[in-house]
């Protein structure tokens, strides 16, 4: 295994603990803060806030190194979560939520590239899953261990792990990630000019709609495991596993299959998948082995989807990589918070708990027709 890779792996651990860990600790920071479980929703929203910020501002670091940039950031999420952990009140929470959350988006940009030039010859999309397989690692066991040390001791203890995992990615990425020339300098609106073609908004259209399809359901599993399928509340340590064990998995051999056979062309049969999956989950939500199953499956769609597109967003943003490679972020990110709004509607208005997961059907069909006519029209190169 490249440990220039592995490197960037301990980044992207690190930056999935810092955004995802936040909805198992919300009642603990809320208790202690002695604010309402919403507000303390606003932590979730503040890291939004910053990945959206960060992201497009590597246009400004564009001239910079690239293993200076991902030191650079790496820097930054070890003291936005060392802040985060000592953070005495609500403001300076927040506050250290939005710094936290400005590396991400950038780290996962430049990071893609970074990867891509590590691999070898036609391994690009396997590189680029090592690096985001860091993510899918945090939610496997990162986010339960932080959520357990959270309520075995405290809140803090979980922004300190976020610290350390971002102080030794910064070593590891000093270590083993070799000294790499900046990308060419197009100036700043030419880092803007992909975006002049179709390519690379279908690619962002099969990120937005694929991966939002998952999260109307996954943003409501909680209640429709416990609820509908009928397991117990202590139950939901080890699904959560299960579902983490779906994205290692998926994120994994799409990487695999995408060098294979193209990244547009997997990930476009893989959100076709999910258009099944998503309707199964809802008809199948009282069968607790088939619900495991299929929550397995549509985890390692999630992710199988995502790893692949990070990967080939390089390939259709010449002269903007980093900012093309942000963007998936970006519209990750969007996709989440738009789910979860769609996802509760739905519930509100008397559909039923398991129906966000029909909402998803259709959400995943529109990315899978963006995704296919970008393998039609395109294939892997622009």
């Amino acid at each position: 295994m490249n440990k220039g890779l592995l490197a960037l792996a301990i980044g992207t651990f690190a930056l999935g603990i810092a955004e995802f860990s936040m909805m198992g600790i919300l009642s603990d920071v809320a208790q202690e803060l002695d604010i309402s479980v919403v507000t303390a929703g606003h932590f979730i929203s503040a890291y939004s806030v910053g990945v959206a910020v960060g992201a497009p501002a590597l246009i400004f670091l564009r001239k910079m190194p690239l293993r200076r940039l991902l030191l650079l950031l790496a820097a930054v999420i070890a003291a936005g979560n060392t802040a985060a952990a000592l953070s005495p009140g609500y403001h300076a929470l927040l506050l250290s939520r939005f710094v936290s959350g400005l590396p991400h988006g950038a780290f996962f940009g430049a990071g893609a590239i970074v990867a891509a030039r590590l691999a070898a010859e036609g391994r690009g999309a396997s590189a680029v899953a090592v690096m985001v397989g860091g993510m899918t690692v945090a939610n496997l066991v990162g986010v339960p261990g932080a959520t357990w040390l959270s309520n075995a001791l405290s809140w803090r203890y979980a922004f300190a792990v976020v610290a350390l995992a971002g102080a030794l990615a910064f070593v590891a990425i000093r270590l083993f990630v070799p000294v790499l020339k900046p990308l060419p300098d197009t100036g700043l609106t030419g880092q803007f000019a992909f975006l002049r073609k179709a390519a690379p908004w279908l690619v962002y259209a099969g990120v937005f709609f694929g991966q939002m399809s998952v999260y109307c359901w996954f943003s409501y599993i909680n209640p429709i495991m416990i609820h509908v399928t009928g397991f117990a509340e202590q139950s939901m340590t080890w699904i959560m596993v299960i579902a983490g064990g779906g994205m290692v998995f998926g994120n994994l051999v799409s990487g695999k299959l995408a060098d294979r056979y193209g990244a547009a062309r997997v990930t476009a049969w893989i959100a076709l998948l999910l258009v099944f999956v998503m309707a199964a989950i809802y008809f199948c939500a009282g069968n607790k082995i088939l619900s495991l199953l299929l929550a397995f499956t549509a985890t390692a769609g999630l992710f199988g989807i995502g790893g692949p597109l990070q990967y080939l967003i390089t390939r259709y943003s010449k002269g903007g990589q980093m900012l093309g490679g942000a963007g998936i972020q970006i519209a990750f990110n969007v996709s989440n918070a738009i789910a979860a709004v769609l996802g509760g509607a739905v519930i509100h208005y008397g559909l039923g708990l398991a129906s966000p997961a029909l909402v998803g059907a259709p959400l995943a069909a529109v990315g899978a027709a963006a995704l296919f006519i970008l393998s039609k029209r395109y294939g892997d190169t622009d």
